[in-house]
């Protein structure tokens, strides 16, 4: 019975040490590719911040200034409830006191500048896809904008989804650490569309199924799915019948720029936030997003009440 107690003991140590070993930040090398030097393009950086949205979960609650990136907006998720964090340029309750190399970090590894993974809800996952060069533009503008104090709640994670060290599991099989590839087929607005939607803009965080890990189904990529908040479904963005199969590449770039469908109704929920992210856009980059979405193949989606 002694040596049964000990081949447990010795089991246990062994599998304590290979997660602790296995669940390090530092395995996580997306991010830690040096920083472009020289003057960041703040235009570059304002573009970026409109296409990643970042102001759609960041905006102080409350306020009608959606420079004010206080954060406290509740995510809810089935694996609880998240916090949205204050990214303002504020020196202690911000993101005013990180290096661009931490910025950069956070943005593609998941990691914070203290050594923590990051949960997905954060759709690093989709920003790991951006160069460094578009992430140092990025936070040079966020710079420009209104530090606000205040810090927000924590997480509200039932077990074992509280157990933020185990994240770097999640991450050594379904965050690959690979930048955006041009199709060297397509046509440059293309590609820029594609990079824009699959990188910054993060389309297919929302637009997409996920398994029981939270994880994109990659054949459902696109094709819609449950709202990750719970209520409702979020549409189908391929040419299938279920989805957009009617509308033109000039329908969908409209409804980036007014919100405005080929029926003339509005987009309403979380996509009315998106717009307003997306009509600061150059013209051209509507039409670029509008031009890969409508490039995309079609795939069933759910059809009825979005």
């Amino acid at each position: 019975m002694r040596r049964v107690v000990i081949l447990v003991a010795a089991l246990a140590v062994l599998g304590a040490g290979g997660f602790w070993l296995l669940t390090m930040p530092g395995l996580q090398r997306a991010g830690l590719e040096p920083v472009p030097t020289g003057e960041p393009d703040l235009a570059n950086g304002r573009t970026m911040f409109f296409a990643g949205g970042c102001a759609s979960c960041h905006a102080t609650l409350g306020e009608s200034d959606r420079t004010r990136l206080g954060g406290g907006l509740a995510l809810h998720s089935p694996f609880g409830t998240f916090h949205v964090p204050n990214i303002s340029p504020h020196p202690r309750d911000g993101i005013g006191g990180w290096t661009v190399g931490e910025f950069v970090r956070a943005m593609r590894g998941g990691v914070s500048p203290d050594g923590r993974h990051y949960y997905p809800s954060f759709p690093y996952t989709s920003y790991q896809r951006m160069p460094a060069g578009d992430l140092r533009d990025l936070f040079a503008f966020m710079k420009t904008l209104p530090a606000v104090e205040g810090r927000v709640r924590g997480h509200e994670l039932p077990f074992p989804y509280n157990v933020r060290r185990g994240l770097g599991l999640w991450k050594l099989a379904f965050l690959d650490g690979k930048l955006f590839e041009p199709d060297r087929s397509k046509t440059e607005s293309w590609n820029r569309g594609a990079y824009l939607a699959a990188g910054p803009g993060h389309c297919a965080e929302c637009h997409s199924a996920r398994n029981a890990l939270g994880v994109i189904v990659e054949e459902r990529r696109y094709a819609g799915g449950p709202n990750p908040e719970g209520k409702g479904w979020v549409p189908n963005l391929t040419p299938d019948k279920t989805g957009l199969a009617d509308w033109s590449k000039g329908d969908i770039a409209e409804v980036l720029s007014s919100g405005l469908t080929p029926s003339g109704d509005s987009v309403g929920s979380n996509m009315a936030g998106v717009v307003r992210n997306t009509s600061q856009l150059a013209a051209s980059d509507r039409d670029a997003i509008a031009e890969f979405i409508k490039s995309l193949p079609p795939k069933v989606g759910r059809k009825g009440p979005q």
